[in-house]
């Protein structure tokens, strides 16, 4: 766990926190981030994939059923967002921003944000059944991740390549929980495994603007043990081998499921080359993920790629379907058996 001492001693020259002042109250909810909860959009690729493939209409009932997964997926991942900022307190101090944070500025009463995590985990858990018993084991795994991604001995936030894999585990943790929002079956591995990747990609990406920015003020080794390993060539390998990866997974559960998908596959590439971008400028909004709606050019290409997607998913095209005919003799797994 975090050093306690370190992440509670407030800042020299500043008053403790207390229970009694709204500074307080304020900095308790600031570490839930509260903000962040935008990131639970990667919930709703799972319900639409799940009515299109499944031929569902959208009721009142889904939609309710929609808001209170939305809402437990949010309550678990604020319990994340606080065992974070406790755990990261004596790293944020190198960190020329996130030193200003609750934890390391001595605004948070340090026992209180530990019960903090716990309510919110178990909150968004008793919310998770009323979805259903396996929709709450997948909160229950999302909750775990995070606690392996920051407590002591795993951490693995501070492992070369396994912070990046594990923390973008959470998208496709995300998806299965709006698949699981409508079904009750197991969504396509393939699906799940370009999510993932895809994931990785952009988390890849925030790992290499961070070392650009923090090799700048000397902390980098200080502020995330893992990018000391790195230079910018590695992580740049990374990055495309998570982004062809991914996208070789996607091309496979289009082939086999939705073989309209490949017309968003341009629209695709555009964001993900526009985000590539991002990550090279300075002060880059790469850093900061759940900011990124700012960005005007980014999220244009990201609403054009989802309406074209959505239609694809809900528009047959048989063209498509003769269009990419095999040509040549098929073998594998794929060839009708008589």
């Amino acid at each position: 766990m975090v050093d306690s001492d370190l992440s509670a001693r407030p800042p020299s020259g500043s008053l403790p926190p207390s229970l009694t002042s709204w500074r307080t109250y304020s900095a308790h909810l600031r570490i839930a981030r509260i903000d962040h909860w935008v990131k639970n959009v990667f919930v709703l690729p799972g319900i639409v994939v799940a009515l299109t493939l499944h031929r569902l209409p959208l009721t009142g009932d889904l939609v309710g059923k929609a808001v209170v997964g939305l809402l437990a997926v949010g309550l678990i991942a604020s319990s994340n967002y606080v065992i974070n900022e406790l755990c990261d307190a004596p790293f944020d101090r190198f960190h020329p921003l996130k030193r200003n944070r609750p934890v390391p500025s001595g605004a948070v009463i340090i026992p209180l944000a530990y019960a903090q995590w716990i309510i919110l985990g178990i909150a968004g858990l008793l919310l998770s059944w009323t979805i259903s018993p396996w929709f709450t084991w997948d909160m229950l795994v999302l909750l775990i991740m995070g606690c392996a991604y920051n407590l002591r001995p795993l951490r693995t936030k501070d492992i070369p390549y396994v912070d990046v894999v594990t923390e973008a585990i959470n998208n496709p943790l995300r998806l299965f929980a709006g698949w699981l929002i409508v079904s009750s079956t197991f969504p396509p591995l393939s699906l799940l495994l370009s999510y993932w990747l895809i994931g990785c990609y952009f988390m890849a990406l925030k790992r290499y603007a961070e070392y650009r920015h923090l090799k700048e003020d000397d902390s980098l080794s200080k502020y995330r043990a893992s990018l000391a390993f790195f230079t910018p060539e590695l992580l740049l390998f990374s990055v495309v081998f998570y982004a062809s990866s991914a996208m070789l997974f996607f091309g496979a559960f289009l082939m086999r499921y939705r073989l309209e998908l490949v017309l968003s596959f341009p629209l695709i590439a555009v964001v993900m080359a526009i985000y590539f971008s991002l990550a090279f400028k300075r002060d880059s909004p790469a850093e900061h993920p759940e900011k990124l709606y700012k960005q005007r050019k980014l999220m244009l290409a990201v609403v054009g790629c989802a309406a074209v997607m959505i239609l694809c998913l809900v528009v047959d095209m048989p063209w498509i379907n003769n269009f990419f005919t095999p040509t040549a003799p098929v073998s594998g797994a794929y060839v009708e058996r008589k």
